[in-house]
């Protein structure tokens, strides 16, 4: 039988100094425990933005940046943690989930409160989600799962049918289809609360213009705008989710020159570099990669942003899933992406090859590293089996390649077009497109047998990918790839939470890779330029890390 030891009875401090001694006794070995941060007397955490906040109205953000910094101040059902893991936030705990997939029954925290104390019910968030429907933002169609959206979108109505208050703590959201992927979106920001009651007074397009009506549910407030210049912003006191981390300042410079944030950074008046998507100049950037003295303060995550080049399957050269697919995959391993990168990705701190699939690296669905066959250059292959498929060189015969303008997409097309001459012996016209231009007629139209695509991940989940861009009648495809077995997989995946059909997803993305639907090219870099003494700072494939994590120490 063990021995039991007790401890006599002593002042608080001395029972400590006592645990530790004995803990130190019982392993000799073990580490003596980590001393506090020294932090700084001054907790200000300063960065720039190189254009101000577009939208400060949640139903209206359209900005990555923009998410990025107001989802300090704004909040909803849930968050996503740093990890891209979405958490409870307002709500009480996971969704309680019908039988058939359609009724989703939400509770909400009863401690709840918006920045100016007014307490957050369920009656908060079915007024939220009917203005943002009705606002028909850039994302507004997020909502076009729930039932009645259409009518709202519309303007026959102003409440979507399916959302339906049963107490004053919880509320349900019936959808018009089975989707697994909704709980994902209630997440985003056009989900996030606004106070009913400051916007009716304030007024419904100016309540979000000034600071002490700019009411959010999030850990701080703003406290001071110079538009154009500057944007101050605090801790909430007693925010109902607990600490609000070492911080008692964030400021933000509107500062459009990237070279005079570097020179104050490096001065010591900007504490980071990055948040907000910015970027640095590519000479500094390149100089942090490079410089050993300095490699440790850049630290460069995935992006969650995939840049390909297309083919048209409908019409052209390349069209027929079957038809089309040797020429496709001849062109896209003639393609040898460490000539691409070293020419457009700024020693690697803008972007990488993309070897893994569609999916970005750092999302769920990627394949994994290596994974796309189509990434792995082989010119003496490509060579020979173009010949095979095009041996009198007809079919190619005037091929170009179409994108809008824009210097990076100028880049691409360039080390293509020398890629493809030298590798295969075609020669591919580069074809530049003003914007709008481009994207109506490779959308609507499928208009170009060769062009640049990209996606940005909304959300992290593949359906933002699959039903947007690859499914039959795709809005955002420009390829007019049709594939039943692709769209049998991808609408299982989309009604089962993404545990259950992330492996149909990730059947899909490799679908894509045996069709060889698109060449590969780069997945985007995000850059973090940040002091040694500001720890916490950071991001991954979607979002900055939140304000509560960072903290400025002794320096």
């Amino acid at each position: 039988m063990a021995r039991v030891f007790s401890l006599p009875r002593v002042r608080s401090g001395a029972r400590l100094m006592l645990l530790m001694l004995v803990a130190a006794a019982c392993n000799p070995n073990a580490n003596p425990p980590p001393s506090p941060e020294p932090l700084a007397s001054d907790q200000t955490l300063s960065f720039p933005i190189a254009q101000d906040v577009g939208d400060f109205d949640p139903a209206l953000i359209s900005s990555a940046a923009d998410v990025d910094i107001l989802r300090n101040v704004f909040s909803g059902l849930y968050r996503f943690d740093q990890r891209l893991q979405e958490v409870p936030d307002i709500a009480a705990g996971p969704p309680a989930v019908s039988d058939d997939g359609l009724r989703y029954t939400f509770h909400v925290r009863s401690d709840a409160r918006f920045s100016n104390g007014d307490p957050i019910t369920a009656d908060d968030f079915i007024y939220s989600w009917n203005r943002a429907a009705a606002k028909q933002g850039d994302y507004a169609s997020l909502f076009d799962v729930i039932a009645g959206y259409q009518a709202v979108a519309a303007g026959r109505t102003g409440q979507m049918i399916g959302l339906n208050k049963v107490d004053p703590t919880t509320f349900t959201v019936t959808l018009v289809k089975r989707a697994g992927y909704f709980v994902t979106e209630v997440g985003l920001w056009p989900f996030w609360l606004v106070d009913q009651k400051v916007v009716a007074s304030a007024g419904e397009d100016a309540w979000f213009s000034k600071p002490e009506t700019l009411i959010g549910s999030g850990a701080f407030r703003m406290t001071a705008r110079t538009p154009g210049l500057s944007i101050d912003f605090e801790p909430v006191s007693g925010w109902y989710g607990g600490k609000t981390g070492q911080l008692s300042r964030v400021h933000i410079a509107v500062m459009a020159d990237a070279t005079a944030q570097v020179a104050q950074y490096e001065s010591g008046v900007l504490s980071l570099i990055g948040y907000g998507r910015q970027a640095l100049p590519p000479a500094a950037a390149a100089r942090y990669t490079t410089d050993s003295r300095l490699r440790g303060q850049l630290a460069l995550v995935p992006l969650g942003t995939t840049f390909w080049a297309g083919f048209n399957l409908k019409t052209g050269p390349f069209a027929g899933i079957d038809a089309g697919r040797a020429g496709r995959h001849a062109f896209s391993i003639a393609i040898d992406r460490k000539t691409l990168v070293d020419a457009v990705c700024n020693e690697k701190t803008t972007c990488e090859a993309a070897s893994g699939g569609v999916v970005s690296k750092g999302l769920a669905g990627y394949l994994g590293d290596g994974q796309d066959h189509n990434f792995k250059f082989d010119a003496k292959a490509a060579r020979a089996e173009y010949t095979a498929w095009d041996p009198s060189g007809v079919k190619v015969k005037g091929l170009s390649y179409t994108y809008d303008a824009n210097p990076f997409n100028k880049a691409v097309c360039t080390n293509l077009q020398q890629q493809w001459k030298k590798n295969l012996g075609v020669d591919v016209g580069c074809v530049e497109m003003d914007r709008k231009t481009f994207f109506d007629q490779r959308n609507g139209a499928c208009a170009y047998p060769m062009f640049r695509q990209s996606w940005a991940a909304d959300y992290d989940h593949p359906q933002d990918w699959f039903d947007y861009l690859f499914v039959s009648g795709a809005s955002s495809s420009g390829s007019c790839y049709s594939n039943p077995d692709l769209d049998k997989l991808v609408a299982s995946a989309d009604q089962v939470p993404l545990a259950q059909g992330l492996i149909d997803y990730k059947t899909s993305g490799a679908l894509l890779v045996n069709d060889s639907v698109f060449a590969p090219l780069v997945y985007g870099v995000q850059q973090y330029l940040v002091h040694p003494y500001v720890v916490g700072a950071g991001g991954n494939a979607l979002y900055d890390n939140y304000w509560t994590s960072v903290r400025i120490l002794k320096h």
